[in-house]
């Protein structure tokens, strides 16, 4: 992507440091974009299965933290004030890694996890540090056996245990690369254990800043995607593997024989994966064997970290910068100020214009396959108002649910904005219902869906449903064609 210093886009955090991607990518860091966060996370896993020392390092601290934890739990109920010291954490949102797409401000952790935490430690956690079939210890074991604990809730937690580390890498490229004008110096609060006091310390550190706040760096090697190695799907899906590398034959017949037992006459696939996850409840050494499978396999986890670090690169970095670089090629997409309904209703027509006749549909393929998770298509569109006097939020929740975007000029000028796939097995329930849903709750005046499809069988399915509903009319609904079967081989992207 050609770009020229007078007239950059600014959204990674080259752009805004005048840095070259190059600098990061050999030092080992992300570029991470600084308007909205992406969705990578940091697995405790790759800390684990690393050859580095530093990492093995980071993750024997982890270990110890939460084996401290452990020893203050057992046998006494810790006061409120304890329990918010060492179990609540914010979530670093310096990083700009994560779920949310509305900026960088998430949920953190709080009295929810903290309870979680504090109760699996003492009840089903007695040999943490201590365990007979595993290698070691894992703090994703947690999110194996608590409900809505997932790869956002591990890698919150562990970035905020290895907060020390990220903040001296971090550190360490400021002052070598940036120029001093560029860094500034933050008092950072739990930045690190002290056993001998047991509370948490503040420490200072010279970082980059934006918006005036720090900013953090993340290696790549510690970066994945769809989840952590040891997770919660994999767990259920290989659920009939786990017994048989159990040795002892009893304890598998034990096991089989319960699992049969709170089957019912005949099973769907929610019977058996409810009664799966009460067979890990009375045998939670199967949950050891599980994870004892996961460390013999280790390296494919780093493997598929490589993959999808390079993808995300590849990606949210050079293909939405393309794409980013189209619509400013147009300048009216950028200068439209009229009202939100206006000024989403604009910009939805110049994206779908430069995806259908400028060759930006190419943007959304990877390795030759079209985009399969709508989560990416919302975070191109909040990257495509970097530059707005509006605000834009992802998620709002009115009282009704979640919707992807609320854009907003004060309380009396809101819109509403739907991103969807057309491979969405939802889609003719989320337009028959959610938006009358979402426009009652909010202050909303209007509500556009827009939906990219790739392909003739997906348009097709688009119009049929529209019909279905009588709404294929609708001037709200936006459809957007990505297909590149049906685009002049001519195009440029």
């Amino acid at each position: 992507m050609k770009k020229t210093n007078s007239n950059i886009v600014k959204l990674y955090f080259s752009d805004f440091f005048d840095i070259s991607s190059a600098k990061l990518d050999r030092y080992g860091a992300f570029n991470i974009s600084l308007i909205t966060d992406l969705p990578l996370f940091i697995d405790p896993f790759l800390l684990f299965n690393s050859r580095k020392r530093i990492y093995q390092k980071l993750h024997k601290q982890i270990i110890e933290y939460l084996q401290f934890l452990r020893d203050k739990s057992v046998g006494q109920q810790l006061d409120s004030g304890l329990l918010s010291s060492w179990y609540y954490f914010s979530e670093v949102e310096q990083n700009w890694l994560g779920f949310s797409a509305l900026g960088n401000k998430g949920r953190g952790l709080g009295k929810e996890f903290a309870v979680a935490l504090n109760s699996n430690l003492k009840n089903l956690f007695p040999d943490f540090g201590h365990e007979k079939i595993t290698q070691s210890s894992h703090l994703e074991k947690l999110c194996l056996i608590k409900d809505k604990v997932g790869k956002d809730t591990i890698s919150d937690f562990t970035t905020n245990l290895i907060k020390d580390f990220l903040l001296e890498f971090t550190q360490t490229f400021a002052r070598k690369f940036l120029k001093p004008n560029q860094r500034k110096r933050f008092s950072i609060s739990k930045a690190k254990f002290n056993y001998k006091t047991e509370s948490w310390e503040t420490k200072s550190y010279s970082l980059p800043f934006y918006n005036n706040d720090f900013i953090i760096l993340s290696p790549k090697d510690l970066l994945t995607k769809d989840d952590t190695w040891i997770n919660k799907h994999d767990l259920i899906a290989d659920f009939f593997n786990i017994p048989n590398a159990i040795p002892n034959e009893q304890l598998r017949a034990q096991i089989n024989n319960y699992f049969k037992s709170i089957l019912p006459k005949k099973p769907k696939k929610k019977d058996e994966d409810f009664a799966k996850r009460r067979v890990f409840l009375q045998f939670p050494q199967l949950i050891d064997y599980f994870i004892k499978y996961k460390e013999e396999n280790g390296q494919e986890a780093y493997n598929r970290s490589i993959k999808y670090v390079f993808e995300s690169k590849q990606l949210y970095v050079e293909q939405f910068g393309k794409l980013i670089e189209l619509l400013k090629d147009n300048s009216d997409f950028y200068n439209i100020t009229v009202s939100t309904s206006h000024d989403v209703k604009n910009r939805l027509l110049y994206l779908k214009d430069v995806i259908e006749n400028k060759g930006g549909h190419r943007i959304f393929y990877l390795n030759g396959k079209p985009v399969s998770n709508e989560e990416d298509l919302q975070i191109l569109y909040r990257l495509t108002w970097y530059s707005t006097s509006s605000s834009v939020t992802r998620e709002a929740n009115d009282g009704r649910g979640p919707v992807d975007f609320k854009v907003s000029k004060g309380s009396k000028d809101t819109t509403l904005v739907e991103m969807k796939l057309a491979s969405n097995s939802q889609l003719k329930r989320n337009l028959e219902k959610q938006t009358a849903i979402y426009q009652k709750a909010s202050d909303a005046k209007t509500v556009y869906k827009v939906i990219l499809f790739f392909s003739a069988s997906e348009e097709r399915k688009i119009e049929k449903i529209l019909n279905q509903l009588k709404i294929q009319n609708d001037k709200r609904i936006i459809l957007i064609d990505a297909r590149k079967d049906n685009k002049p081989s001519g195009s440029k992207a």
